[in-house]
């Protein structure tokens, strides 16, 4: 990647549509566009953020299409560039055509998320407001969708900036305490500087804990659906995914594999896992399927454990919650079939701490969903408005950022030389600017514009 170059790319999905846009960004955009445009009325370069029609032509004067450009005069760019953006008819090979017209008349190919990179390296968008645009690319559920556009409109690169101005003044502080040590400069005594460390301290660690929420959006919450055979565990899937993705029937022993989905509960995300009902069986088809819903069941997260609440208790659903007091993830004792009669007795269930009844038949299936969020949201914050941490990166910096102003606490309240304190003072500002990108390894933007589309 190289800010020198005047990139161009195709900018919607490839194939065949109804217009096809191809953008261009960087210093040789004016000459570029002109050489390939002809417009039929007001010139786009004269009239910046005016659309204007005219001829698509090879630099040579063939014509190739009629179209739409649109010049945005640099700052007043998506990269802060000078940009333009051509719209043709979207035939594959017309796109392909104008985008190669546009090479021959100056730009070279963008690679996946160069123009997002620019934006970011021309400060028109903090690392955050990027990572947040891919993830609003790639978004599959309301719970995703949500989140990232709270991550465009700046929600947590504002929190984290706020945390990091205040890791400034206090770095400050000290700075001026150990390097003028016998001047009156009306800085923070002691107790005041530890009590503006331990607010910080406080609040960073508050904005880390939202990490919990945002992995349960943007990763998902990897979730199985466990039971004895019968239980209802195919209907419960079908429901939760919204269609007929499993097959149900009266036969036992009708799943044999594990079926895997991503949906959406409430807001939250499950990487969503059917398995087959847990029983000893001789067939050597459905042992297999049974051993995998074990292997499922040992690393998911979260563990609904599917019970026919309109039967007594079994031997096999016996088995099954001996089995569950070994699970290391959340188990959810889900008593479905509420709709009947039911026979099946609670106090079997006292070693699980999440009892809910559902009716998947009927897709009754809300207190499922609220007790979901209630796990995984946290107690008033709100996805759309709140700023919440929304990957790993972001949360090993907070984390990192929290580490240290703990250190210098325990440093100051130690009497140890304030240079001790300034040292892990400026670890945790410098973790803090990490989350909004200020200092960040190379490899870590190059790998996070990797997963981006050419042309965004």
């Amino acid at each position: 990647m190289s800010v020198i170059d005047t990139v161009a790319a195709v900018s919607t999905p490839r194939g065949k549509g109804g217009i096809a846009v191809i953008r261009i960004s960087g210093e040789s955009t004016r000459e570029i566009l002109q050489r390939v445009f002809c417009p039929r009325g007001r010139d786009p370069v004269a009239h910046p953020r005016h659309a204007a029609f005219g001829e698509i032509r090879r630099p040579t004067g063939e014509v190739l299409d009629e179209g739409i450009a649109l010049f945005f005069a640099a700052p007043h760019s998506f990269t802060g560039e000078d940009v333009a953006e051509i719209s043709c008819h979207g035939g594959p090979l017309l796109t392909e055509t104008v985008l190669c017209a546009v090479l021959e008349a100056g730009a070279v190919p963008a690679s996946p998320g160069e123009f997002t990179a620019r934006a970011l390296m021309n400060g028109k968008m903090q690392l955050t407001e990027a990572e947040a645009l891919g993830a609003l690319l790639d978004a599959d559920t309301e719970g995703r969708l949500a989140l990232a556009r709270a991550g465009m409109e700046g929600r947590l690169s504002h929190a984290v900036q706020a945390l990091y101005e205040r890791a400034c003044h206090i770095l400050a502080d000290i700075f001026a305490k150990v390097d003028f040590p016998d001047e009156d400069l009306n800085s923070m005594g002691t107790e005041e500087l530890s009590l503006a460390l331990s607010a910080l301290l406080h609040d960073v660690r508050t904005l880390a804990a939202t990490w919990r929420t945002g992995y349960a959006v943007a990763n998902g919450v990897d979730t199985v659906i466990c039971g004895p055979v019968n239980a209802g565990k195919s209907t419960l899937y079908n429901a939760l995914v919204g269609r007929e993705a499993a097959i149900v029937t009266d036969v036992a022993g009708t799943t044999r594999d594990v079926l895997s989905e991503t949906v959406s509960l409430g807001a939250v995300t499950l990487r969503l896992s059917d398995t087959a009902g847990l029983r000893e069986t001789e067939d050597a088809v459905e042992r297999i399927g049974v051993d995998r819903a074990e292997e499922a069941i040992g690393r998911a997260e979260l563990v609904l454990a599917v019970f026919d609440a309109s039967r007594e208790a079994d031997a096999g659903t016996l088995t099954l919650i001996e089995r569950l007091k070994k699970v290391e993830g959340t188990v959810v004792a889900v008593l479905n079939k509420q709709d009947r009669t039911p026979r099946l007795d609670r106090t079997l269930l006292a070693s699980i701490s999440h009892v809910v009844e559902i009716s998947a038949a009927t897709g009754e299936i809300e207190p499922l969903k609220q007790l979901v969020e209630r796990l995984y949201l946290q107690e008033g914050l709100d996805i759309r408005h709140d700023a919440i941490v929304a990957n790993a990166r972001q949360h090993a910096a907070l984390v990192r950022a929290a580490e240290a102003l703990d250190r210098a606490l325990e440093a100051l309240h130690e009497g140890i030389s304030l240079d001790a304190v300034c040292v892990e003072a400026e670890l945790a500002m410098s973790a803090l600017g990490g989350v909004n990108g200020r200092e960040v390894d190379e490899d870590i933007i190059a790998e996070l514009f990797s997963h981006f589309c050419v042309g965004k």
